[in-house]
């Protein structure tokens, strides 16, 4: 999607950290986000190591003030997404009958970090983490949905990955988080669930995203096009566990799922996108119909 030049953004939205070596150990907190690399290399990385003592790790104020510069850096761009999502679930959450309030943060890293869950890596993906209502990016993962898993890119397939993790947020405060359980893997499983639901969120967003409006009346966001929700889809379909086990080891064991096929973030993230956040309710359906 592209961003209005003029719209105003909200750089304390984010922040960014260089980078960080740990120094410590710690208890193994659970995370959720996408994990990309955990299922490559069949490791569960659902818990991140550490939680110990962190070196500090500078943090770079971003300055990003319009539109326009979102339209120009990758960095900007994350603001611009963090700016509208926050104005859209200011909102949108209500109808879900929660009480909204901002993540505590939205981070980009480099190779490594420390958060409340712990030591992470880029290795890890995106992730959300909930003792610390933190959002941690590594933006070198969207040029590994490219290369590695081979993404069509697009600044909307970028934003979906943060809209998504925003979605985590939501359930962190809607109750989801705490009260399924993400020990259990597989196509019905209340971690594909999870992931599913962040998935419609995140279209849920997007179908609302260019009507979405700064302090000053200005849309963030110009209408989202076909072309652009293609990548979007394209994105989901990429990280689905199915075509990432297949492209790895040439098998799909649907047992050890936890984010969902292909085919089902597309749809979710489409449900979404067509019915707004009312009708993303993935726990209370049949699983064959996930």
């Amino acid at each position: 999607m592209t961003f209005n030049d003029n719209s105003r953004l909200d750089s304390s939205k984010v922040s960014k950290r260089g980078r960080n070596a740990a120094i410590g150990g710690g208890s193994v907190v659970v995370v959720v986000g996408l994990f990309i690399l955990s299922q490559v290399l069949g490791v569960d990385l659902t818990g991140l190591a550490g939680g110990g003592q962190q070196a500090s790790q500078p943090e770079e104020t971003l300055s990003c003030t319009t539109g326009a510069d979102a339209n120009a850096s990758v960095d900007c761009l994350m603001v611009g997404a963090a700016t509208s999502l926050d104005v859209y679930w200011a909102d949108a959450a209500t109808q879900l009958g929660v009480a909204y309030r901002s993540p505590a943060d939205f981070v980009l890293f480099e190779q490594s970090t420390s958060t409340g869950c712990g030591q992470a890596s880029s290795a890890t993906g995106p992730f959300y983490c909930p003792p610390d209502e933190t959002l941690y990016v590594d933006t070198s993962f969207f040029d590994e949905l490219r290369t590695r898993f081979g993404a069509s890119g697009g600044t909307l397939s970028q934003m979906y990955v943060v809209a998504h993790e925003w979605g985590h947020h939501i359930q962190q405060l809607t109750g989801i988080l705490s009260n399924t359980d993400h020990s259990l893997t597989g196509p019905a499983s209340d971690s594909v669930r999870t992931e599913l639901q962040a998935d419609c969120y995140a279209g849920a967003w997007v179908g609302a995203a260019s009507t979405i409006e700064d302090e000053n009346g200005v849309t963030y966001l110009e209408p989202v096009t076909q072309q652009q929700i293609a990548d979007a889809l394209n994105a989901a379909s990429v990280i689905g566990d199915d075509r990432i086990q297949q492209q790895s080891t040439g098998e799909v064991n649907s047992e050890t799922w936890t984010h969902g096929s292909s085919e089902s973030r597309q749809r979710w993230f489409e449900t979404g996108l067509s019915n707004g956040p009312q009708g993303c309710d993935t726990f209370s359906i049949d699983g064959s119909q996930l």
